[in-house]
């Protein structure tokens, strides 16, 4: 599984004109899950996602979780992260897993993250969303399961 991490002052998804998800400061991750990802990689990510040290202690080093903070979260499906770029100009997506077993990863990761964090909004599986965001530092992270 994949998770693109990026720390946030705002963040919000809307579908339809209507805003399905979120939060003030905390962290944005777009969530992608590979074919051949198992069960156990969702915990993984969840606790990678949950502990990941990218707020300011007191000195201003980057020592501090999400859940030292009690920060919010907002997931965000983005199965196209991945993709295979590697040859041509047009993304290959044979790596990413179906589009049940995504949207079941997905909300098991959810999940997960719920029972250890306040404050958890989502976007929605398959829909086309606009996401907005401030991104704060800029700090993004790539993690991998």
């Amino acid at each position: 599984m994949i998770g693109l991490l990026q720390r946030v002052t705002s963040a919000s998804v809307t579908v339809d004109s209507e805003v399905i998800g979120e939060i003030g400061r905390g962290l944005l991750v777009f969530v992608a899950v590979h074919r051949d990802d198992e069960e156990k990689d969702i915990a993984r990510l969840a606790e990678r996602i949950l502990s990941y040290r990218v707020f300011p202690d007191a000195a201003q080093r980057m020592n501090r979780s999400l859940v030292d903070e009690a920060l919010a979260l907002l997931l965000v499906p983005q199965f196209t992260l991945a993709a295979d770029t590697k040859k041509g100009t047009r993304a290959s997506f044979t790596r990413a897993a179906t589009p049940e077993i995504g949207e079941s990863y997905f909300g098991q990761l959810v999940a997960v993250c719920r029972d250890r964090l306040g404050t958890v909004e989502t976007g929605r599986f398959g829909a086309n969303m606009q996401v907005s965001l401030t991104n704060d530092g800029p700090v993004t992270f790539w993690l991998e399961s």
